[in-house]
């Protein structure tokens, strides 16, 4: 019997302790590029008209919904993966704080409860950036809606003057807040496109946008922890990324006004979050500043989660990608060739993982 009740003391004393121990935790911080998600409605002064039921793409209310659920089965197969929802998750190409609404309902992900951080920007197509999170994990102090200006000191334009002023693309989301108490704050953006081969000037000077507005945040805020995410249209090695937003491919070579880009040494070993004409690019960019990469002991930093290896992980499984024809083995699309094809999106999706430990 005395030697019940000394077992019984024991346990009792090291119970306190056992409770008193930190435990570890895990947040997963992911972007994607939802590939047109629009409605079936016009909104007025923006050029949507392809996806209205009577214009080219036929977009009906039976497209538009199959679109909502491949998209939440992308969301949740992540999770499924990760074991939890992403805590945040960056989104490009949506037509407006509506489709996001009918998106975070469907059935598959109704459980994540996401909110919604969205504004109406000036894109002549209509596509806006916005952010989607978990109330129960991020707690949201604030947001506001950065617009592209061409008042660059660094940066020749090619447009000329009239043209800059006709220009408008996507505005930069920034928003604020805590997980677990640490301060962070997260930019998606969507910078401009390709096309037309002349851009990589606005896309410098979208990288550059982004950049300035950390700084005076990490200077507003010490310690604050910040994360940068987007449909860049430039690989993790182009000039937007490595000058103007200061990408280092290693922790190691990061100081405190640069930012980790995971997704550089990725690119060089092969991986792709997209391909055109059979080139594989990584456009869906992750970065952290050096508050996540050498944080104070306890706190959150970015962990390996690919071959104990990688910081990045690109997402693609089998019911994500094209089985056969011409474009197999690439992202599965919603539409090809003018017809829809019941896809999910021509990008996969990217995250990040922090963690305590």
């Amino acid at each position: 019997m005395k030697r019940f009740f000394s077992i019984l003391l024991s346990l009792l004393v090291l119970v306190p302790f056992a409770g008193a121990q930190k435990v570890q935790k895990s947040h997963v911080i992911g972007f994607y590029n939802l590939e047109n998600l629009f409605d079936t409605y016009h909104d007025e002064g923006k050029n949507d008209y392809e996806y209205l039921p009577d214009g080219a793409n036929q977009w009906t209310e039976v497209k538009y919904r199959k679109k909502l659920h491949n998209m939440a089965e992308v969301i949740r197969a992540m999770k499924e993966e990760n074991k939890v929802y992403h805590t945040i998750l960056g989104v490009s190409e949506i037509e407006n704080r509506n489709v996001l609404e009918e998106l975070v309902i469907q059935p598959e992900i109704a459980d994540a409860n996401f909110q919604i951080v969205h504004y109406d920007g000036p894109d002549r197509r209509g596509v806006d950036c916005a952010l989607l999170y978990r109330p129960d994990q991020f707690t949201l102090l604030g947001s506001r809606s950065i617009p592209f200006t061409f008042d660059s000191q660094s940066i020749k334009f090619s447009m000329t003057p009239e043209e800059q002023a006709d220009f408008r693309t996507r505005d930069i989301l920034e928003v604020r807040g805590t997980i677990d108490d640490e301060m962070f704050a997260f930019y998606v953006t969507h910078l401009p496109s390709r096309i037309g081969g002349k851009s990589g000037d606005l896309r410098s000077r979208g990288a550059e946008i982004i950049y300035e507005n950390a700084m005076k945040l990490m200077n507003e805020y010490p310690g604050i922890k910040i994360v940068v995410m987007g449909d860049m249209n430039d690989d993790p090695f182009n000039e937007s990324m490595v000058t103007y937003l200061h990408g280092k491919e290693n922790t190691d070579q990061v100081g405190p006004e640069d930012f980790f880009n995971p997704f550089l040494s990725m690119v060089k070993a092969g991986f792709g979050s997209l391909a055109y004409q059979g080139v594989w690019s990584i456009f869906d960019i992750i970065m952290v500043n050096s508050n996540l990469v050498n944080p104070e002991k306890g706190t959150f930093r970015i962990k390996p989660i690919v071959n104990k290896k990688f910081y990045g992980r690109v997402f693609q499984q089998p019911f994500m990608t094209q089985q056969e024809g011409q474009y197999k083995g690439t992202p599965k699309r919603t539409m090809s060739n003018g017809a829809f094809i019941n896809g999910y999106s021509d990008h996969y999706p990217t995250y990040i993982v922090i963690s305590t430990k």
